[in-house]
Protein backbone atom coordinates (compact mmCIF):
# COMPACT_ATOMS: atom_id res chain seq x y z
CA UNK A 1 0.00 0.00 0.00
CA UNK A 2 1.69 3.35 -1.17
CA UNK A 3 2.35 5.89 2.13
CA UNK A 4 2.05 9.06 1.07
CA UNK A 5 3.49 10.78 4.47
CA UNK A 6 6.56 8.22 4.24
CA UNK A 7 6.96 9.47 0.07
CA UNK A 8 6.91 13.49 1.34
CA UNK A 9 9.70 12.45 3.49
CA UNK A 10 11.66 10.69 0.87
CA UNK A 11 10.92 13.30 -1.30
CA UNK A 12 12.14 16.17 1.43
CA UNK A 13 16.08 14.06 2.30
CA UNK A 14 16.43 13.80 -1.49
CA UNK A 15 15.62 17.31 -2.27
CA UNK A 16 17.78 18.14 0.76
CA UNK A 17 21.06 16.08 -0.20
CA UNK A 18 20.87 17.16 -3.65
CA UNK A 19 21.11 20.73 -2.36
CA UNK A 20 23.71 20.04 -0.34
CA UNK A 21 25.65 18.63 -3.34
CA UNK A 22 24.90 21.65 -4.94
CA UNK A 23 26.11 24.30 -2.57
CA UNK A 24 29.41 21.93 -1.86
CA UNK A 25 28.19 20.57 1.62
CA UNK A 26 31.22 20.47 3.78
CA UNK A 27 31.45 20.13 7.68
CA UNK A 28 28.80 21.52 10.42
CA UNK A 29 29.42 25.11 11.06
CA UNK A 30 30.74 25.59 7.32
CA UNK A 31 29.57 28.79 5.41
CA UNK A 32 29.68 29.23 1.60
CA UNK A 33 29.46 33.18 2.26
CA UNK A 34 32.32 33.76 4.65
CA UNK A 35 33.85 35.66 2.03
CA UNK A 36 33.15 38.94 -0.29
CA UNK A 37 29.36 39.35 -1.34
CA UNK A 38 28.06 37.27 1.15
CA UNK A 39 25.70 38.02 4.33
CA UNK A 40 26.94 35.26 6.72
CA UNK A 41 29.10 35.63 9.46
CA UNK A 42 32.82 36.17 8.78
CA UNK A 43 34.42 32.93 9.86
CA UNK A 44 38.40 33.44 11.09
CA UNK A 45 39.97 31.25 13.25
CA UNK A 46 42.65 31.52 15.86
CA UNK A 47 45.10 28.99 16.42
CA UNK A 48 47.15 28.36 19.62
CA UNK A 49 48.10 25.79 21.91
CA UNK A 50 45.21 26.00 24.95
CA UNK A 51 46.56 22.90 26.54
CA UNK A 52 50.11 21.75 27.20
CA UNK A 53 53.25 23.28 28.60
CA UNK A 54 52.60 26.51 25.93
CA UNK A 55 48.89 27.07 26.97
CA UNK A 56 49.61 30.04 28.43
CA UNK A 57 50.96 31.60 25.15
CA UNK A 58 47.72 30.02 23.64
CA UNK A 59 45.60 31.72 26.54
CA UNK A 60 46.55 35.33 25.97
CA UNK A 61 46.91 35.00 22.41
CA UNK A 62 42.75 34.14 21.85
CA UNK A 63 42.10 36.87 24.51
CA UNK A 64 43.98 39.25 22.75
CA UNK A 65 42.10 38.65 19.53
CA UNK A 66 38.61 38.04 21.26
CA UNK A 67 39.01 41.36 22.44
CA UNK A 68 39.51 42.97 19.16
CA UNK A 69 36.59 40.86 17.87
CA UNK A 70 34.20 41.55 20.50
CA UNK A 71 34.94 45.67 20.02
CA UNK A 72 34.57 44.75 16.43
CA UNK A 73 30.67 42.96 16.91
CA UNK A 74 29.49 45.34 19.63
CA UNK A 75 29.99 48.36 17.09
CA UNK A 76 28.10 46.15 14.18
CA UNK A 77 30.77 43.53 13.14
CA UNK A 78 31.92 44.87 9.24
CA UNK A 79 29.40 45.95 7.08
CA UNK A 80 26.91 44.83 9.11
CA UNK A 81 28.33 41.19 8.85
CA UNK A 82 29.48 39.60 12.53
CA UNK A 83 32.40 38.24 12.64
CA UNK A 84 32.87 34.98 13.66
CA UNK A 85 35.85 34.02 15.89
CA UNK A 86 36.29 30.04 16.65
CA UNK A 87 39.20 28.78 18.60
CA UNK A 88 41.61 25.67 18.23
CA UNK A 89 43.82 24.02 20.08
CA UNK A 90 47.29 23.04 18.21
CA UNK A 91 48.74 21.66 21.63
CA UNK A 92 52.00 23.31 20.43
CA UNK A 93 52.08 20.43 17.91
CA UNK A 94 53.20 21.15 14.55
CA UNK A 95 51.56 18.06 13.30
CA UNK A 96 48.42 19.05 15.15
CA UNK A 97 48.93 22.35 13.78
CA UNK A 98 49.17 20.57 10.36
CA UNK A 99 45.81 19.01 10.98
CA UNK A 100 44.41 22.05 11.57
CA UNK A 101 45.38 24.14 8.89
CA UNK A 102 43.53 21.73 6.91
CA UNK A 103 41.06 21.32 8.78
CA UNK A 104 40.59 25.58 8.39
CA UNK A 105 41.06 25.06 4.66
CA UNK A 106 38.07 22.44 4.21
CA UNK A 107 35.68 24.35 6.61
CA UNK A 108 36.27 28.12 4.67
CA UNK A 109 37.78 29.91 6.71
CA UNK A 110 39.27 32.96 5.16
CA UNK A 111 41.83 34.06 7.55
CA UNK A 112 44.03 32.64 10.43
CA UNK A 113 44.87 33.96 13.64
CA UNK A 114 48.49 32.90 15.36
CA UNK A 115 50.13 30.83 16.50
CA UNK A 116 52.33 32.05 18.91
CA UNK A 117 54.33 29.25 18.68
CA UNK A 118 57.13 29.78 15.92
CA UNK A 119 57.35 25.75 14.88
CA UNK A 120 53.88 25.39 14.50
CA UNK A 121 53.65 28.08 12.27
CA UNK A 122 56.15 27.16 10.26
CA UNK A 123 54.97 23.76 9.66
CA UNK A 124 51.34 24.91 9.10
CA UNK A 125 52.61 27.82 6.86
CA UNK A 126 52.71 25.24 3.28
CA UNK A 127 49.22 24.65 3.50
CA UNK A 128 47.69 27.90 4.24
CA UNK A 129 49.66 29.10 1.33
CA UNK A 130 48.16 26.25 -0.72
CA UNK A 131 44.57 27.46 0.18
CA UNK A 132 45.34 31.05 0.00
CA UNK A 133 44.26 31.37 3.27
CA UNK A 134 46.14 34.94 5.01
CA UNK A 135 47.47 34.37 8.47
CA UNK A 136 49.00 36.69 11.39
CA UNK A 137 51.07 34.95 13.76
CA UNK A 138 52.64 35.82 16.64
CA UNK A 139 56.07 33.49 16.70
CA UNK A 140 59.49 36.00 15.98
CA UNK A 141 61.65 32.98 14.41
CA UNK A 142 63.37 34.25 11.33
CA UNK A 143 61.97 30.99 9.88
CA UNK A 144 59.11 32.15 9.34
CA UNK A 145 60.45 34.64 7.00
CA UNK A 146 62.24 32.42 5.17
CA UNK A 147 59.27 30.82 4.15
CA UNK A 148 58.73 33.51 1.81
CA UNK A 149 54.55 33.30 1.83
CA UNK A 150 52.77 36.34 0.69
CA UNK A 151 50.01 34.78 3.30
CA UNK A 152 52.61 34.90 6.56
CA UNK A 153 52.49 38.09 8.69
CA UNK A 154 53.96 38.67 12.05
CA UNK A 155 52.29 41.05 14.85
CA UNK A 156 55.40 41.81 16.15
CA UNK A 157 59.49 42.15 15.78
CA UNK A 158 61.61 38.78 14.34
CA UNK A 159 64.37 37.70 16.87
CA UNK A 160 66.93 40.01 14.57
CA UNK A 161 65.22 42.88 16.01
CA UNK A 162 64.60 41.71 19.74
CA UNK A 163 68.74 40.47 19.89
CA UNK A 164 70.61 43.15 18.14
CA UNK A 165 68.46 45.61 20.41
CA UNK A 166 69.28 43.34 23.30
CA UNK A 167 73.13 42.74 22.01
CA UNK A 168 73.54 46.67 21.48
CA UNK A 169 72.20 47.50 25.13
CA UNK A 170 74.82 44.58 26.64
CA UNK A 171 77.89 45.33 24.32
CA UNK A 172 77.57 48.71 23.59
CA UNK A 173 75.86 50.32 26.39
CA UNK A 174 77.16 48.08 29.31
CA UNK A 175 80.25 46.90 27.95
CA UNK A 176 80.36 43.82 28.79
CA UNK A 177 82.07 41.39 26.63
CA UNK A 178 81.77 37.49 28.24
CA UNK A 179 78.53 36.17 26.99
CA UNK A 180 77.11 32.67 27.43
CA UNK A 181 74.27 31.12 25.93
CA UNK A 182 71.41 28.69 26.70
CA UNK A 183 68.93 28.09 24.10
CA UNK A 184 66.92 25.23 23.44
CA UNK A 185 66.90 23.30 19.52
CA UNK A 186 62.96 24.14 18.86
CA UNK A 187 62.31 26.56 16.01
CA UNK A 188 61.95 29.48 18.61
CA UNK A 189 65.22 28.60 20.53
CA UNK A 190 66.94 28.11 16.95
CA UNK A 191 66.57 31.55 15.94
CA UNK A 192 67.26 33.06 19.35
CA UNK A 193 70.41 31.74 19.18
CA UNK A 194 71.15 32.53 15.60
CA UNK A 195 70.04 35.69 16.12
CA UNK A 196 71.95 37.04 19.14
CA UNK A 197 74.77 35.04 17.98
CA UNK A 198 75.34 36.34 14.51
CA UNK A 199 74.30 40.53 16.79
CA UNK A 200 77.81 39.15 18.89
CA UNK A 201 80.10 38.27 16.14
CA UNK A 202 79.07 41.28 13.95
CA UNK A 203 80.77 43.19 17.72
CA UNK A 204 83.74 40.81 17.73
CA UNK A 205 82.64 39.00 20.82
CA UNK A 206 82.61 35.23 20.89
CA UNK A 207 80.59 33.69 23.77
CA UNK A 208 82.39 32.38 26.54
CA UNK A 209 80.17 29.38 26.40
CA UNK A 210 77.11 28.40 24.47
CA UNK A 211 75.04 25.27 25.63
CA UNK A 212 71.99 23.81 23.54
CA UNK A 213 69.56 22.13 25.52
CA UNK A 214 65.89 20.51 24.16
CA UNK A 215 63.03 21.71 24.60
CA UNK A 216 61.59 19.03 26.72
CA UNK A 217 64.62 18.98 29.07
CA UNK A 218 63.58 19.92 33.03
CA UNK A 219 67.49 19.11 33.96
CA UNK A 220 70.16 21.63 33.33
CA UNK A 221 72.83 20.88 35.69
CA UNK A 222 75.60 19.68 33.34
CA UNK A 223 75.09 22.75 31.35
CA UNK A 224 74.57 25.81 33.49
CA UNK A 225 77.82 23.64 35.45
CA UNK A 226 79.98 24.44 32.32
CA UNK A 227 78.37 28.24 31.62
CA UNK A 228 79.38 28.74 36.02
CA UNK A 229 82.87 27.42 35.06
CA UNK A 230 83.15 29.72 32.03
CA UNK A 231 82.63 32.99 34.04
CA UNK A 232 80.28 34.91 32.02
CA UNK A 233 79.35 38.70 32.99
CA UNK A 234 75.42 37.77 31.70
CA UNK A 235 73.40 34.59 30.50
CA UNK A 236 71.23 35.18 27.51
CA UNK A 237 68.42 32.70 27.15
CA UNK A 238 66.70 30.99 24.36
CA UNK A 239 63.55 29.25 25.30
CA UNK A 240 59.94 29.50 25.74
CA UNK A 241 58.70 30.80 29.51
CA UNK A 242 58.46 28.01 31.13
CA UNK A 243 62.06 26.53 30.54
CA UNK A 244 63.84 29.73 30.74
CA UNK A 245 62.26 29.91 34.24
CA UNK A 246 63.31 26.29 35.57
CA UNK A 247 66.69 27.35 34.10
CA UNK A 248 66.87 30.69 35.93
CA UNK A 249 66.35 28.66 39.09
CA UNK A 250 68.74 25.98 39.12
CA UNK A 251 71.05 28.32 38.07
CA UNK A 252 70.28 30.29 41.11
CA UNK A 253 70.56 26.96 42.95
CA UNK A 254 73.98 26.63 41.44
CA UNK A 255 75.20 29.67 42.51
CA UNK A 256 75.36 31.62 39.23
CA UNK A 257 74.80 34.99 40.37
CA UNK A 258 75.20 37.00 37.16
CA UNK A 259 72.07 38.52 35.43
CA UNK A 260 69.94 36.86 32.61
CA UNK A 261 69.04 38.26 29.54
CA UNK A 262 66.13 37.14 27.09
CA UNK A 263 63.44 38.56 24.99
CA UNK A 264 59.81 37.93 24.73
CA UNK A 265 59.28 34.86 26.88
CA UNK A 266 61.49 36.80 29.89
CA UNK A 267 59.05 39.46 30.26
CA UNK A 268 56.13 37.23 31.18
CA UNK A 269 54.59 36.52 34.27
CA UNK A 270 54.82 32.92 33.82
CA UNK A 271 58.93 32.89 33.13
CA UNK A 272 58.63 35.35 36.60
CA UNK A 273 56.71 32.54 38.60
CA UNK A 274 58.44 29.76 37.44
CA UNK A 275 62.08 31.07 38.13
CA UNK A 276 60.62 32.72 41.27
CA UNK A 277 60.57 36.75 41.76
CA UNK A 278 63.53 36.77 43.52
CA UNK A 279 65.85 34.13 40.80
CA UNK A 280 64.53 36.70 38.25
CA UNK A 281 65.43 40.18 39.79
CA UNK A 282 67.16 41.72 37.32
CA UNK A 283 66.74 39.93 34.11
CA UNK A 284 67.64 42.37 31.21
CA UNK A 285 64.70 42.32 28.49
CA UNK A 286 64.24 43.17 24.85
CA UNK A 287 60.57 43.60 24.33
CA UNK A 288 58.19 45.92 22.13
CA UNK A 289 55.43 46.14 24.80
CA UNK A 290 57.24 46.92 28.27
CA UNK A 291 54.26 47.43 30.26
CA UNK A 292 50.54 48.55 30.33
CA UNK A 293 51.71 51.97 31.30
CA UNK A 294 53.87 52.82 28.50
CA UNK A 295 50.66 55.05 26.90
CA UNK A 296 47.29 55.92 26.80
CA UNK A 297 46.40 53.54 24.44
CA UNK A 298 48.39 50.92 26.40
CA UNK A 299 46.59 51.62 29.93
CA UNK A 300 42.56 51.74 27.46
CA UNK A 301 43.47 48.37 26.15
CA UNK A 302 44.89 47.15 29.64
CA UNK A 303 41.59 48.38 30.90
CA UNK A 304 39.83 46.87 28.90
CA UNK A 305 41.34 43.20 29.30
CA UNK A 306 40.92 43.53 32.68
CA UNK A 307 37.54 43.89 32.73
CA UNK A 308 36.77 41.30 30.03
CA UNK A 309 38.78 38.67 31.40
CA UNK A 310 39.71 39.48 35.23
CA UNK A 311 43.40 39.56 34.72
CA UNK A 312 46.10 42.14 33.76
CA UNK A 313 47.23 42.23 30.34
CA UNK A 314 50.87 41.37 29.14
CA UNK A 315 52.72 41.81 26.02
CA UNK A 316 51.38 38.60 23.86
CA UNK A 317 47.88 39.52 24.48
CA UNK A 318 48.92 42.96 23.35
CA UNK A 319 50.43 41.45 19.89
CA UNK A 320 47.65 39.75 19.37
CA UNK A 321 45.44 42.51 19.69
CA UNK A 322 47.27 44.26 17.00
CA UNK A 323 47.29 41.72 14.80
CA UNK A 324 43.39 41.35 14.91
CA UNK A 325 42.96 45.01 14.59
CA UNK A 326 45.03 44.55 11.30
CA UNK A 327 43.20 41.69 10.08
CA UNK A 328 39.85 43.41 10.63
CA UNK A 329 40.41 47.01 9.34
CA UNK A 330 42.03 44.96 6.20
CA UNK A 331 38.64 43.11 5.95
CA UNK A 332 36.77 46.07 5.82
CA UNK A 333 38.93 47.87 3.66
CA UNK A 334 38.88 45.64 0.67
CA UNK A 335 34.88 44.64 1.49
CA UNK A 336 35.55 41.10 3.25
CA UNK A 337 38.52 39.95 0.41
CA UNK A 338 39.53 36.53 -0.03
CA UNK A 339 43.03 35.01 -0.41
CA UNK A 340 45.62 37.37 -2.65
CA UNK A 341 43.26 40.16 -2.62
CA UNK A 342 43.23 39.85 1.39
CA UNK A 343 46.54 39.49 1.67
CA UNK A 344 47.32 42.50 -0.35
CA UNK A 345 44.75 44.22 1.82
CA UNK A 346 46.80 43.36 5.23
CA UNK A 347 49.91 44.17 3.40
CA UNK A 348 48.20 48.19 3.06
CA UNK A 349 47.49 48.30 6.35
CA UNK A 350 49.18 51.09 8.03
CA UNK A 351 48.16 50.55 11.90
CA UNK A 352 49.47 52.62 14.98
CA UNK A 353 49.32 49.85 17.51
CA UNK A 354 50.02 49.08 20.94
CA UNK A 355 53.24 47.54 19.84
CA UNK A 356 54.68 50.59 17.92
CA UNK A 357 53.61 51.78 14.77
CA UNK A 358 52.94 48.68 11.85
CA UNK A 359 54.34 49.28 8.22
CA UNK A 360 54.51 45.36 6.44
CA UNK A 361 57.07 45.03 3.95
CA UNK A 362 57.31 42.03 1.49
CA UNK A 363 58.47 39.88 4.24
CA UNK A 364 55.63 39.97 6.31
CA UNK A 365 57.35 42.39 8.74
CA UNK A 366 55.51 45.10 10.08
CA UNK A 367 57.53 46.48 13.08
CA UNK A 368 61.32 46.37 13.91
CA UNK A 369 61.62 47.74 16.76
CA UNK A 370 61.45 47.02 20.58
CA UNK A 371 62.88 48.53 23.88
CA UNK A 372 64.99 47.60 26.98
CA UNK A 373 63.08 46.77 30.23
CA UNK A 374 64.31 45.12 33.16
CA UNK A 375 62.30 42.81 35.86
CA UNK A 376 62.19 44.62 39.07
CA UNK A 377 60.38 43.24 42.49
CA UNK A 378 58.78 40.52 39.53
CA UNK A 379 57.20 43.30 36.95
CA UNK A 380 58.72 44.29 34.14
CA UNK A 381 59.89 48.00 33.73
CA UNK A 382 61.82 50.25 31.25
CA UNK A 383 64.85 50.08 31.59
CA UNK A 384 66.79 53.77 33.23
CA UNK A 385 68.30 55.51 30.24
Amino acid sequence: MFNLSRFRLSALAAGALAACLTAACGAPGESEDSGSGGSGPIKIAVVNAQSGQLSSLGKWEHKGVKLAVDEWNKAGGINGRRIQLDVFDDQGDPTVGTNIARKIASQKYIAMLGTAESAVTIAMAPVLRQFEIPNIASGQSPGMVALKSPYLFLNGPTSTTYDETLAKHLADTEKMKKFALITNNGAYGKGEHDAFSKALADRGVKPVADEVVTIDQKDFSAQLTKIRQAGPEVVFLGAEEVESGLIVKQARDLGITVPFAGAAPQGTPVFIDTAGAKNAEGTIVSSPYLSNDIGEAARKFAAAYQAAFNEEAEMHGAKAYDGAQIMLTALKNSDVATGKKLADAIRAVRHRGLLGDFVYDETGVGIKATSIGLIKNGKLVQAEG
